[in-house]
C-alpha cells in the first residue's frame, strides 16, 4: 500500500489516505517518463510585436511562429495505444515577465511535473505551445477584452491544429507516438484551463458574435464583431486572411475536458452533448471568479464581464447530462472524490473573490480551500533565480524578475515543491479517475470486464429478479448498480461480509454494470436482467 498525500479541506490541511494502488491510467505505475522535446506540430502568424501589443505581422519569416509540443511517453511501455492528454500551460496569454506572472510557458515546473505525472499514470502526453499576445495595455476597456478574447481564440485554433496532426499521424505515418485517437483529453491550467473549455464548446458564428462580443463604434454608431472570422479564421483554424492553416481534413474531436482554475467566455456555449469535463478551482481566485462575474488581471484591470468559472460551468454541464457517465466515479469513495465532496460542503455558503454566494455542492468540481485568501493556483511552481535570468535575457533587469516573483506570492502563499506536488496529486487524482470512466478505460461502458486477481462470482447472470455476490478472502464493502448510460439504479452499502443476496431488484430488462467494491480494489462485471 503506497501512501498518497491529499491536498483537503481549509487551511491547507494535508491528508493523509491509504488504498490500493497500481492500477494503470489511475495510479502512477511507471517509475521513468522519456521526454522529446521541440517537435513541431504547425506554425502560424504570429501577433507579438516589439511591445507585446495587438498588432498582425502578416508578412516576412519574422512574423511566422513555429508551433511546438514536447512528448512525455512512460518508460519501457508495451502499449501502442494510449490515450493522448494534451496539456494546456498557464500565462494569461502573454508571455513570462512580460505577463507580470513568474510562469506562463510549457516549461514551468508545475507544467513539466504535471506532464510526467499523467505519463506516469500510462498516458502519452503533449505539452502543448499556442500562440500567446494580448494587449493589457490598449487604451480601452472593450480594446483590452477584444485583445484577450482574439487570444483565446488563436489558442483554441493551435490546440485543434495539433489534435489534427495527431490523427494525420495516426492515420497516414503509422502511429509515430503510439496513440488511441478515440480518447484524446484537454488539460488546461489557468489560461489553459481557458482554451480547454472554450475547445469542447465553442461550434457556431453565434457564439462568437454574442451582444457582449460586439464593438460599436461611439461616432458612427455601427456595430462589429470582436472576432473577424474573414481576418483571424474560424474556430476550427480555417480561413482568415491573417491565419495560416495547419493539417487539415481530420477531426479535431476530444474525448474529455480537464480544466484547473479555467472558466468559459459565456455559459450559453454550454450545449447538450458535448463532452464530459470536470474541474479544479480556488473559489478565492481573484482572476478567474469561480461561480460566474468579471475578469480582472492585476495588471490590466477589468477586462471582461459576465464569464462562468469551474462551479457554474460543471453545474450546467451535469443538468444538460454531459457527465453522466462520470455518475459512478462521483459515487464513489476514493479518497479524492471524499475530498472534493467535503470540500464543496464547505465552500456552500462562502462567497467567491466576486462576491458571490456559492451554492450547494456540485459534482465534478473540487473546489480547492486552502485559508489563503486571494489564492489561485496552489498548484504552481517557479524558482526566482530561473524568473531573473529570463528576465536579463529578454533585456529587463534582474530585479524585474525578483521582484515578479515576489509578487507571484500574492496568490500563492506558502509556494514550494511540497505544496505544488501535493495539489498536483490531488488534482490528477481526481481527473484521472473521471478521465478513465468518460473515455471507457474501466469498461464501464463496454461490456469487457476488468482483469482482476481476486475470485468474485456473480450468479445467477442472467437473471430475473435476484443476485448473488460471493467474493474469496475479502471482505465486500458496497455494491452499485449502473445502466448503461451510467445512471445508478441500486446501491447497498457498509455489507461487510464476503457474499450477499440481492433480492427483489425490481429492475427493466436490460445490460447494466455491476460495481462491488471490495477491502483492496473495486471490480465490475456486466449484469444481464430478463
Amino acid at each position: 500500500m503506497k501512501k498518497i498525500i491529499l491536498t483537503f479541506l481549509s487551511c491547507g490541511a494535508i491528508l493523509g489516505s491509504s488504498y490500493a494502488q497500481n492500477q494503470r491510467y489511475i495510479d502512477e505505475v511507471f517509475t521513468n517518463v522519456t521526454v522529446d522535446n521541440n517537435i513541431v506540430y504547425g506554425a502560424n502568424l504570429s501577433v507579438i510585436g516589439a511591445s507585446q501589443g495587438v498588432p498582425y505581422i502578416p508578412t516576412g519569416t519574422n512574423g511566422v511562429a513555429a508551433l511546438e509540443f514536447d512528448l512525455y511517453q512512460p518508460d519501457g511501455d508495451t502499449e501502442t495505444e494510449r490515450p493522448l492528454v494534451i496539456v494546456l500551460h498557464t500565462g494569461t496569454f502573454a508571455p513570462i515577465i512580460y505577463n507580470g506572472n513568474p510562469t506562463g510557458m510549457r516549461q514551468d515546473l508545475a507544467t513539466t511535473a504535471i506532464c510526467q505525472s499523467y505519463a506516469k499514470r500510462g498516458y502519452v502526453v503533449a505539452n502543448l505551445e499556442y500562440r500567446l499576445g494580448w494587449n493589457p495595455g490598449a487604451a480601452t476597456q472593450a480594446e483590452k477584452g477584444a485583445s484577450l478574447m482574439k487570444a483565446v481564440y488563436r489558442a483554441i485554433q493551435d490546440t485543434k491544429s495539433a489534435v489534427r496532426f495527431f490523427r494525420q499521424d495516426y492515420e497516414n505515418n503509422g502511429n509515430t507516438y503510439g496513440i488511441d485517437t478515440s480518447r484524446i483529453i484537454l488539460s488546461g491550467q489557468g489560461s489553459g484551463g481557458w482554451v480547454a473549455l472554450g475547445y469542447a464548446t465553442v461550434d457556431k458564428y453565434a457564439e462568437i458574435t454574442l451582444p457582449k462580443f460586439l464593438s460599436v463604434d461611439p461616432v458612427t454608431g455601427i456595430t462589429t464583431a470582436l472576432i473577424d472570422t474573414t481576418e483571424i479564421g474560424d474556430w476550427d483554424g480555417y480561413g482568415g486572411i491573417y491565419n495560416m492553416v495547419n493539417t487539415p481534413g481530420y477531426s479535431n474531436d476530444v474525448h474529455m475536458v480537464c480544466s484547473m482554475g479555467g472558466g468559459m467566455g459565456d455559459l450559453s456555449w454550454l450545449e447538450a452533448g458535448e463532452v464530459p469535463m470536470c474541474a479544479v478551482h480556488c473559489p478565492t481566485d481573484p482572476v478567474a471568479i469561480y461561480t460566474s462575474g468579471n475578469v480582472s488581471v492585476p495588471s490590466a484591470g477589468l477586462i471582461t464581464t459576465e464569464i462562468s468559472g469551474s462551479y457554474d460551468v460543471m453545474a450546467k454541464a451535469n443538468l444538460l447530462g454531459n457527465n453522466d457517465v462520470l455518475a459512478p466515479v462521483n459515487a464513489g469513495n476514493d479518497p479524492y472524490t471524499i475530498a472534493a465532496q467535503a470540500a464543496s460542503g464547505i465552500a456552500n455558503g462562502m462567497n467567491d473573490f466576486g462576491g458571490t454566494t456559492i451554492g450547494a455542492p456540485v459534482d465534478n468540481v473540487f473546489p480547492y480551500i486552502t485559508g489563503n485568501p486571494g489564492e489561485s493556483s496552489p498548484w504552481d511552481l517557479w524558482d526566482a533565480t530561473f524568473v531573473e535570468g529570463v528576465a536579463q535575457s529578454l533585456g529587463f533587469a534582474a530585479g524585474t524578475g525578483t521582484q515578479i516573483a515576489a509578487d507571484g506570492l500574492l496568490t500563492n502563499p506558502n509556494m514550494g515543491p511540497t505544496k505544488s506536488a501535493a495539489y498536483i496529486d490531488s488534482t490528477l487524482g481526481y481527473f484521472c479517475r473521471r478521465i478513465v470512466r468518460a473515455t471507457n478505460l474501466d469498461g464501464l461502458n463496454g461490456m469487457e470486464e476488468l482483469e482482476t486477481a481476486t475470485t468474485l462470482k456473480l450468479y445467477p447472470n442472467p437473471t430475473s429478479n435476484n443476485l448473488r455476490i460471493v467474493v474469496k478472502d475479502e471482505l465486500i464493502l458496497s455494491v452499485n448498480i449502473y445502466a448503461m448510460n451510467g445512471t445508478e439504479v441500486y446501491s447497498l452499502k457498509k455489507i461487510d461480509q464476503n457474499s450477499i443476496e440481492l433480492n427483489n431488484l425490481n429492475l427493466k430488462a436490460g445490460i447494466y454494470h455491476c460495481t462491488v467494491e471490495l477491502d483492496s480494489q473495486k471490480i465490475t462485471k456486466k449484469i444481464v436482467i430478463q
